[in-house]
């Protein structure tokens, strides 16, 4: 399980990632809500310990070791970090996602027989840009499996490629109901698709209240 408590990240003059707490089970998909892509990406970076938090905790299947969080889990498509270049063909695309993956894992993996054995070898050819927006979170979540020690998925901003919550939540509902894989899968999203039943929560759950009028005003009590 990942449990984040009071999780921020503090920026120049605002917080990058406000005050957040949330839990994730395997075998389940959390949404979580944010209006700001920088948010997003912070929460999502710092989610999967590659971004150090100002503050707060994170708890990873009873852990706190932030080279643990990072080799267990991955990140996909955060915007300016690791999202596909516009230039590469999904073919390239394989081929320098699976040379990042341990050596020890990786074994004579390339991409030909990779995209044959996932039912990619249709796209192998295209841009990354052009894909259509379920076969873009297809193909990356595939690849951010490849490794098998990944058990924490964290998806950034899926629904900035369609307005259409069928291109891309039940792609993540099924990696996280996979009961042959039990992953703990997080969606950052802008929103939580109205119909959506399961856990969510949204980024600044756990920042203090806004003080009151009353508060800001000393004289106002003395003026009653």
């Amino acid at each position: 399980m990942l449990s984040v408590q009071q999780l921020h990240v503090k920026g120049r003059r605002d917080y990058l990632l406000p005050p957040t707490s949330l839990q994730a089970a395997r075998g389940e998909l959390l949404l979580v809500s944010g209006k700001r892509q920088d948010q997003r990406t912070a929460l999502a970076l710092t989610l999967s310990g590659r971004m150090k938090p100002t503050a707060g905790s994170i708890d990873w299947d009873g852990g706190t070791r932030i080279k643990r969080l990072r080799q267990d889990s991955a990140v996909v498509d955060a915007p300016g970090v690791n999202e596909p270049e516009p230039h590469l063909s999904v073919r390239d695309l394989v081929t320098e996602d699976l040379a990042l993956i341990p050596r020890r894992y990786r074994g004579a993996l390339l991409s030909t027989p990779w995209l044959k054995v996932n039912r990619f070898e249709d796209i192998a050819g295209r841009w990354a840009e052009e894909l259509p927006a379920d076969r873009r979170l297809e193909l990356l979540t595939a690849l951010a499996l490849a490794n098998p020690h990944t058990d924490l998925l964290v998806a950034d901003s899926p629904d900035r490629h369609s307005g259409d919550p069928a291109d891309w939540l039940p792609r993540l509902e099924e990696l996280a109901y996979d009961a042959g894989r039990p992953l703990a899968v997080v969606a950052v999203v802008g929103s939580v698709p109205p119909d959506w039943t399961g856990p969510i929560t949204e980024i600044g759950n756990a920042a203090p209240a806004p003080e009151s009028a009353d508060a800001l005003n000393p004289e106002t009590e003395d003026a009653r």
